[in-house]
């Protein structure tokens, strides 16, 4: 159809299904505070919980935000909504367990902007950048025991950095310390987390397809 005809088409969609989260293009300097300190090898049924309860909401991320770090947190929600946003700090190998995407999707509804972690497992550090969430990793290990929850972290240069593939350092405002943080990623990569996620990146990437229009 032509475009002026699909655009016109609304799109119904039931109840339980509710809007796509859609990250947001990375600024210059995020001023965040931590959210939730995790110990190691964090799941993503402990980000967001696959019970039988829960897997009928599956397109409903706003419902499925209630239960967010739910095995960790009786308060995640609610402190990510007065904080509009924030950081979430983890151990090793953060992120193991299912692919699904729900593990950042969710996270993104909440307003996470960045998780530092010592380690990352490999599918759910992709989950995270094609969501528009910042996985960053500690240049050294032992300065994720110099952070607490509601420490406030500032990113500055943070776009400079991603765009010259150097090393990103954050501010501790609260403990008044620095500290450096790595972000290994393809130029793809560098390109989809700088647009707030895939979506955006596809969306900016796309090439005009002319309809075709079947001859008589």
């Amino acid at each position: 159809f032509p475009s002026s005809e699909t655009k016109a088409c609304p799109v119904v969609m039931g109840p339980n299904i509710k809007p796509f989260p859609i990250g947001e293009p990375i600024a210059n300097k995020i001023t965040k505070s931590v959210l939730l300190k995790t110990g190691d090898n964090v799941t993503t049924d402990d980000i967001v919980p696959s019970n039988a309860n829960l897997l009928p909401f599956r397109s409903n991320i706003p419902y499925l935000a209630t239960f967010c770090f739910g095995t960790l947190s009786d308060t995640f929600k609610a402190k990510a909504e007065v904080n509009q946003g924030g950081v979430v700090i983890g151990g090793e190998n953060y992120g193991q367990g299912s692919s699904r995407e729900h593990a950042a999707l969710v996270p993104l509804y909440l307003g996470v902007r960045a998780v530092i972690a010592k380690s990352f497992a490999r599918i759910h550090r992709s989950n995270l950048i094609n969501a528009g969430i910042l996985p960053l990793v500690f240049s050294d290990p032992n300065d994720y025991d110099l952070i607490a929850v509601d420490d406030v972290l500032v990113f500055d240069g943070l776009l400079d950095s991603l765009q010259a593939q150097q090393d990103i350092i954050v501010y501790n405002q609260t403990k008044n310390r620095s500290f450096t943080l790595l972000f290994t990623a393809s130029s793809r990569e560098r390109d989809v987390i700088r647009g707030g996620g895939y979506l955006n990146y596809s969306k900016n990437n796309s090439l005009e397809v002319t309809p075709c229009i079947p001859s008589h």
